[in-house]
């Protein structure tokens, strides 16, 4: 994602960058560098030594602002299990001017499986960011991940208005799965048919590779239940794809979160084990 003019860094420079590793049964964090504000918590196996590394990552200062240019590199190497959450929602606050980047890259090799389930994001009136998740994938890796965002602060009346640009991207063996950009430029777009539809939370839900039809027809059932949100669910070249819009970040994380209890165990053989953190 490039930078205009208008968009030059002035604030926090953090960088965060994580290896897992197969080592022997057990999924390891084998290398940790970080710089900056941004860090993790010890890793864990709430799973046991055969099931996933669980990683909290931190922003000690508790939000993003103007100028701020925070780069995360998560790498999954072959034949591992890791499950990356954060303790608390992010902040992009708002800004006096200068734009704010957050890049977030997720690698993840052949035989690996990463779950990447960060809490929301909220955006601040007056915010003025860019931010970029980018996945890519080896043959025969699988992943399953979700953005959530919340325009605005719904509980303290706070409607949404700044800039903000958002971009999700799969790739496989260097080929685009898919590719996807939004600009939340003022309020037209919440309000729109074709937009948000009134709605100031916004879910997505990736996972790969999903070939059967009875997965794409299990998370539309287990998402039927929660009638506070609108959602819908599709495959395409192998990704479901799931959209979840409501009022409150909370109902719609937890149609995420039942849709992915859904998913893990089909796409990775494993039940689904919530981090201990969602239940604080």
């Amino acid at each position: 994602m490039s930078s205009s003019p208008a968009c030059e860094p002035a604030g926090w420079h953090g960088q965060l960058g994580l290896s897992f590793a197969r080592q022997g049964a057990r999924t390891v964090l084998a290398r940790r560098e970080h710089t900056g504000p941004l860090t993790v918590q010890r890793p864990f196996h709430p799973e046991g030594p055969t099931g996933a590394c669980h990683v909290y990552l931190l922003h000690p200062p508790g939000g993003v602002v103007g100028g701020d240019v925070l780069d995360v590199a998560i790498h999954a190497g072959p034949h591992s299990r890791a499950l990356i959450t954060t303790p608390a929602a992010n902040r992009l606050y708002r800004s006096a001017g200068p734009c704010a980047h957050l890049t977030q890259a997720l690698r993840v090799d052949t035989g690996a499986q990463l779950e990447w389930l960060p809490q929301p994001t909220i955006a601040f009136a007056g915010v003025n960011a860019r931010v970029l998740t980018r996945v890519d994938l080896a043959p025969g890796s699988s992943f399953i991940g979700w953005e959530i965002l919340c325009l605005g602060r719904p509980d303290s009346g706070e409607r949404y208005a700044g800039t903000l640009g958002m971009a999700l991207e799969l790739w496989q063996d260097g080929a685009p799965l898919w590719l996807e950009r939004a600009r939340y430029d003022g309020t037209a777009l919440l309000d729109a048919a074709f937009g948000l539809r009134g709605h100031c939370v916004s879910g997505t839900l990736l996972a790969t590779p999903v070939a059967a039809a009875d997965t794409l027809d299990a998370v539309r059932a287990v998402v039927a239940r929660h009638s506070t949100v609108l959602a819908g669910a599709s495959t395409v070249d192998g990704v479901l794809a799931l959209r979840v819009l409501g009022l409150q970040t909370e109902t719609v994380q937890r149609a995420l979160a039942d849709a992915w209890a859904v998913l893990r165990p089909l796409l990775m053989d494993r039940p689904a084990s919530a981090p201990r953190i969602w239940a604080t």
